[in-house]
Order: C-alpha cells, then structure tokens, then sequence
C-alpha cells in the first residue's frame, strides 16, 4: 500500500506554500497571524459574499 503524497496549498492571506493536514491547527492558512488578518478582513467587511442586500426591517424585539 503507497502512501499519499502530502497536500500542498496555497496560504490564501500570503500565498506561502504549506502542507494541509491536521498537523497544521491553522489551516487553510501558515500561522495564526494569516489566520487574524484574514478575519479581521470579514470583521471589517473587506471581504464579502456576492448576493442580494438584506433589508433591515423592524421586528418589534428592539426594547425601549
């Protein structure tokens, strides 16, 4: 029985070379920094989801 070759990726924040397995508690990215940008990117809306905007409505839950 051959063993598989490792799977090689491509960090999506700095584009470094890794190797994705589960010996990488980062993945899909290299290290907690690319992690922390990248989410910082999601926090602050710099990366979005193509689509429809949602319309805010009132549902009357707001507590005055």
């Amino acid at each position: 029985m051959s063993k598989k070759p490792p799977l090689i990726v491509r960090c999506p924040q700095c584009h470094k070379s890794i190797v994705y397995d589960k010996n990488n508690p980062f993945r899909p990215f290299c290290s907690d920094r690319c992690r922390l940008i990248d989410l910082g990117e999601w926090a602050s809306e710099g990366h979005r989801i193509p689509g429809q905007p949602v319309l805010q409505t009132d549902n009357g839950d707001d507590e005055h």
